[in-house]
């Protein structure tokens, strides 16, 4: 990845020019999420242990039985169940991701001196919170939406975000309990559009922060003397300027760090999806984290945490492979 000196006021100069270039990347996630909405759906219910579909976990076969058994069910428009609330979200998260990307890098790393793994993998991770953050309400939406399958009442996209505001946990009496205490915490309201977030943050750490990470060393890799004669070629902006990396190298490099940040993350959105249906399954108990785990773990396993692995690699490694690349030649295009 080209290195982006930091103006004096500690943020790079150009700014206004990555917006332009996450846009262009926004573009491409978009298509990329629209061509694989039916597999993104399948993914969530098997991950969110739908009591219709877990049965089909496990292969690519129950994969395509899912597939076939909800187009029977609701038609075409089952398959993108959910999909408007995925791009709604995807445009805003990607711009913010790639932008706070390099205000981050800036920040932690002033000078080619100060590039070290782990401070490109902190710059990685802060975006990746930054944009999730702002983004997550959306996010749960998505996943509700996804998650019903009832064919009679099902909720629009604003029927959804009123049930989830309005959900309540279960009332529980606890011996000793003062009568008329109120509650620590809310107990609906805007804070429901939060749920989950807890094990996002912990799995943004990993997924975020790894994949820029990856990109980055897996950038430095193929510009090795001994690779650079097949990787590299003349920036077609800039002939004086450092070569930059083939098509297909760039492709590579975006491609790896998605499939290294998905199986360093997976645990944890699998962990997170259950907490986001908690409302919407069993008799709305609001499960921790680490209960949330441990119900995993009982359930199935450790495979329980990579339920739908696959479907997740077939998503995300085309998908980070060309949001990379598409971002990294808007830049030489722009000359940044």
């Amino acid at each position: 990845m080209s290195f982006v000196q930091a103006s004096p006021e500690g943020w790079p100069d150009v700014r206004s020019i990555s917006q332009e270039v996450a846009s262009n990347a926004d573009d491409s996630r978009n298509q990329a999420k629209t061509i694989v909405g039916p597999l993104d759906r399948v993914k969530i219910l098997f991950q969110a242990s739908n009591p219709q579909f877990a049965k089909y976990t496990g292969s690519w076969f129950g994969v395509v039985t899912a597939m076939r058994d909800i187009n029977r069910q609701s038609g075409i428009r089952g398959l993108f169940r959910g999909h408007s609330a995925t791009l709604l979200r995807i445009f805003p998260y990607a711009a913010i991701k790639f932008l706070a990307y390099e205000q981050f890098r800036a920040v932690l790393i002033p000078s080619k001196q100060h590039e070290t793994p782990l401070r490109r993998l902190f710059s990685g991770a802060f975006a990746g919170v930054t944009s999730v953050f702002f983004t997550y309400p959306l996010e749960v939406v998505r996943v509700r939406l996804a998650f019903e399958t009832k064919e009679v009442g099902r909720s629009s996209l604003r029927g959804i975000c009123a049930q989830i505001y309005h959900e309540q946990p279960p009332r529980v009496a606890h011996s000793g309990a003062v009568a008329g205490a109120v509650p620590a915490a809310p107990r609906s309201g805007l804070i429901n559009f939060y749920r989950g977030f807890s094990s996002t943050l912990a799995g943004m750490l990993p997924y975020a922060g790894m994949s820029f990470l990856t990109h980055d060393t897996a950038g430095d890799w193929l510009r090795l003397p001994a690779l650079a004669p097949y990787t590299l070629t003349e920036n077609p902006k800039n002939p004086s300027a450092p070569p930059i990396l083939r098509y297909w190298a760039e492709l590579l490099a975006g491609g790896f760090a998605g499939l290294v940040s998905q199986t360093a993350s997976y645990p944890f959105e699998v962990i997170r999806r259950r907490m986001q249906v908690g409302g919407a399954v069993g008799d709305g108990h609001r499960l921790r984290m680490a209960e949330t785990a441990r119900k995993v773990w009982a359930e199935r396993g450790w495979r329980g945490f990579f339920v739908g692995l696959g479907i997740g690699y077939f998503k995300v490694v085309p998908m980070a492979a060309v949001s990379f690349y598409v971002y990294e030649r808007g830049k030489v295009v722009l000359g940044v």
